[in-house]
């Protein structure tokens, strides 16, 4: 069946995002009202303005927005990076809006899965040991080699494991840096322009492998970009400006108006 219009592209970019949402597990990601403010000198800065959304199970929303619209200060308050200065935040159930930093790190260990547009990987480790790294502190200690293991060979790294940071490519790299952050099974991975130190072909790879790691998983992504073809991958595109929400659309009905309205 087509959209009034004949536009089996739209038909199934609405499949592909009835597939992943659950029409009853709770949002994954819930934000009310939330306020940022930061100090500067004798004022203050008002970075984000009552901001409120969620994100539900299984779905991949990207956030954008021009430099300094606030997108990155958001993405470290769904991490549990920073605190709001206002509102509520929820993530996998949990009210982690007054939690304490020892609550937060755990809450970031074993729910969140973070991907830093510049890898963060240890340098003296080998990718193994860069995966294994968070299961250290955690529950599954034990299962750390054999986990560890797993990842790298879910994204393509099996024969890369002894490997160091600096004998790995970029995208190989960001691949060991996804590898880490779902080692724990995160309800939720975020990251922050993931492939913005990547060439094109690279980070399309990158996106690709977000998609699949997705469906095997069924992990719930939350991207900030700029970029406008990593925008399209997602399910749902929102889009902030001066701290506020100009727009929350379907990633490919923007990508179509982008386009002119082509099929």
């Amino acid at each position: 069946m087509q959209q009034p219009g004949g536009n089996a592209r739209y038909t199934a970019s609405v499949v592909r995002r009835t597939l992943h949402r659950s029409p009853v597990a709770p949002p994954v990601v819930l934000v009310r009202e939330v306020t940022r403010t930061l100090p500067l000198g004798d004022t203050e800065v008002h970075v984000l303005h009552g901001v409120s959304f969620e994100v539900a199970s299984g779905e991949w929303v990207a956030i954008t927005g021009p430099s300094g619209s606030g997108k990155s200060t958001l993405l470290g308050l769904i991490a549990g990076l920073d605190v709001p200065t206002r509102g509520r935040i929820v993530v996998d159930g949990r009210d982690i809006t007054h939690l304490h930093e020892r609550d937060l790190a755990r809450l970031r260990n074993e729910h969140i899965g973070i991907v830093f547009q510049t890898f963060n990987l240890i340098p003296t480790l080998t990718a193994q040991e860069n995966v294994e790294a968070p299961l250290y502190v955690g529950p599954k200690r034990r299962e750390a080699r054999a986990r560890a293991a797993e990842m790298l060979e879910r994204v393509g790294l099996a024969d890369r494991r002894d490997h160091r940071p600096h004998q790995l490519s970029g995208g190989q790299q960001q691949r060991v840096a996804i590898a880490r952050a779902l080692v724990t099974e995160p309800a939720l991975l975020v990251a922050d322009e993931p492939t913005g130190n990547l060439d094109t072909t690279t980070g399309a790879q990158i996106l690709d492998l977000f998609g699949r790691l997705r469906d095997e998983l069924g992990v719930t992504i939350v991207v900030v970009t700029h970029d406008p073809q990593v925008a399209a991958r997602a399910d749902r595109i929102l889009h902030l400006v001066d701290g506020r929400f100009a727009s929350d659309a379907d990633a490919y009905a923007v990508q179509v108006a982008s386009d002119g309205g082509a099929a």
